[in-house]
């Protein structure tokens, strides 16, 4: 039996009612809107650092950062991830502006997972990830000017 067209959209609100639903859930208000409306998401024109890595899980998160004044003026962030990787790379990129490259460094997951609020145990390793991508980007920022760096990012290793 077919389902008529209003049969069919009612099915498709409930079906998005349930996903926003669980999403809430998952992330709370903070982290829903944030999902809903995402910022830093905006490629930069022309970024003073940039990286592009892979998770385990098979996500992907991009960092690019420009600088003005040993200072980051503007982070945005890309992915082709799930909705735990769009939030910690939109809320890795607000936590870089402003940021030096040294207090770029002392960045962790946790801040970023502190950020958001509530978010799912088994996506944590997304928040890992944002944090390397953001810190390779600021090595590549370093390398490029010829700047002294005593951060050596270690190799990308996060558990699902």
């Amino acid at each position: 039996m077919a389902l008529s067209d209003d049969e069919f959209e009612a099915l498709v609100q409930q079906l998005q009612q349930n996903s926003f639903s669980d999403a809430r859930d998952a992330y709370g208000d903070k982290g829903f809107e944030r999902w809903r409306n995402p910022r830093y998401h905006e490629p930069l024109a022309e970024p003073d650092g940039s990286s592009f890595l892979r998770g385990s899980c098979g996500d992907s998160i991009g960092i690019s950062l420009t600088f003005r004044d040993n200072r980051v003026k503007q982070a945005a962030y890309r992915t082709d991830g799930c909705a735990s990787s769009t939030l910690c790379g939109s809320f890795t990129a607000e936590l870089a502006v402003g940021k030096t490259p040294e207090e770029l460094f002392a960045l962790t997951a946790d801040d970023v997972l502190d950020a958001i609020g509530r978010f799912p145990r088994e996506d944590r390793h997304c928040a890992t990830l944002a944090i390397k991508a953001l810190q390779h980007a600021v090595q590549e920022y370093q390398l490029h000017r010829g700047m002294p760096s005593n951060n050596t990012v270690p190799p990308l290793r996060t558990k699902q």
